[in-house]
């Protein structure tokens, strides 16, 4: 049996107590995907969005609806949106602010990745974050793309998590009580 098929089990780590193993599969047969996409640095972001579509694609995906948004600031509030339709297995946002010569830099990034995380928490939907925080233009590159591509490596992400929450117990509910769909 292979990783991507095991279910979960009971496991005996040493003398302590038995318990068990929840894991995601890669195996995103009829789930949908929605990804946010920034504008700013379109040439990164393009590629990034290029990566997780292939690897959602390759990963049997059934939907991969893409919002494109101004900016990192801007990418929470979209993926809260998608987030909260019920329509999809999990948010992938995807973005690149390059540090410049103020603290705009970290400003952005900590707050985009600050409102990614609390759709998640709020919605009970994954919300993985991509948004590169890189010193250069020639640091983006090489995570689109060059020796990696972040995006393809978010959309894994995502599909694991997809699937983890679909064996995890009391999973199916938001925070708030509503029934969340992940198809």
């Amino acid at each position: 049996m292979t990783d991507d098929a095991m279910p979960p089990r009971r496991r005996s780590r040493g003398a302590g107590p038995a318990g068990e193993t929840f894991q995601g599969t890669g195996d995103a047969s009829g789930l949908a995907f929605a990804v946010v996409v920034s504008r700013y640095n379109e040439y990164i972001t393009s590629r990034l969005l290029d990566g997780a579509q292939a690897a959602l694609a390759a990963a049997g995906a059934a939907r991969v609806d893409v919002a494109w948004v101004p900016g990192a600031l801007e990418i929470p509030l979209a993926a809260h949106r998608l987030a909260r339709t019920g329509r999809y297995a999990a948010v992938i946002c995807l973005g690149c602010v390059i540090k410049g010569e103020t603290l705009h830099f970290d400003l952005v990034a900590q707050n985009a990745a600050a409102g990614m995380a609390r759709v998640a928490l709020e919605t009970g939907v994954p919300v993985i974050n991509e948004v590169l925080a890189v010193f250069d233009p020639a640091h983006a590159a090489a995570r689109a793309g060059g020796t990696v591509n972040r995006g393809a490596e978010a959309a894994h992400a995502a599909v694991r998590m997809a699937t983890l929450l679909r064996v995890l117990p009391g999973q199916g509910r938001s925070r708030s009580g509503r029934r969340l769909r992940t198809r």
